[in-house]
């Protein structure tokens, strides 16, 4: 599998139903590239690379985390260059971090997890790290001709949930921030929902990035959530 190309300066590997894998994002700036996700682990992030180079485009210089959910950061050990996530999914991956401590937390999350157990099938240990940098409410990375405006929002998923715009191509990545919260029995709290839905219709943006999805329209995503709150 390759990397899309969404516009001339963002691309993406696709999401992958059968691990259940999300999407990760590669953005080009004229110095640095940046890429969003870190995957759901060191497999995830060659294969990531693997479409990178075969595109002829250099590693990314910084790897963004949207939350800490270990679809999206079981694969932070194996990144490269500088990583970033909001102070609250550092402190949800320590968390992360203690429990693997035990030698059967691997095994309970293969029990549990069809999608873990099908990723981590030949795998007996996790390697769980926390960012390189962390940010409490937004921070910004000039890349050379292209913006990544990083912050933190309200959101049904996630405490910890981050999104990222990129004003020059009029993309907003947005993680899973609109689905429910499956680490609190599939609860969607609405009011979450409706704060969210404020901060997308707030933003510039073509395009609206969801991590288990194809790329949608803004007033699409916008109707979507709408019809659902």
């Amino acid at each position: 599998m390759g990397l899309k190309r969404l516009t001339d300066r963002i691309y993406y590997l696709e999401h992958e139903p059968e691990t259940d894998r999300p999407m990760l994002a590669y953005i080009r700036g004229d110095k640095w590239s940046l890429a969003i996700d870190a995957g759901y682990s060191s497999s995830h992030v060659a294969d990531f690379y693997g479409a990178i180079e075969a595109e002829h485009l250099k590693k990314p210089d910084f790897t963004v985390i949207t939350h800490w959910h270990y679809d999206h950061t079981f694969g932070m050990h194996a990144v490269s260059g500088v990583s970033i996530a909001h102070e609250k999914t550092n402190e949800f991956l320590k968390k992360q971090q203690e429990e693997a401590e035990d030698s059967g937390y691997i095994e309970a999350l293969k029990r549990e997890d069809i999608h873990f157990r099908r990723e981590y099938a030949d795998l007996d240990r996790l390697d769980i790290v926390l960012s390189d940098l962390e940010f409490s409410d937004r921070m910004t990375v000039d890349l050379g001709g292209m913006t990544a405006r990083i912050f933190h929002t309200e959101a049904p998923h996630s405490e910890d949930t981050a999104c990222i715009y990129i004003p020059e191509e009029k993309v907003l990545f947005l993680g899973d921030s609109t689905s429910e919260d499956f680490f609190n029995d599939g609860y969607m709290d609405r009011d979450k929902l409706a704060s969210l839905i404020r901060t997308i219709r707030s933003m510039d943006c073509k395009y609206c990035i969801l991590s288990h999805c194809e790329p949608l329209g803004k007033e699409d995503l916008l109707c979507y959530l709408e019809s659902i709150l």
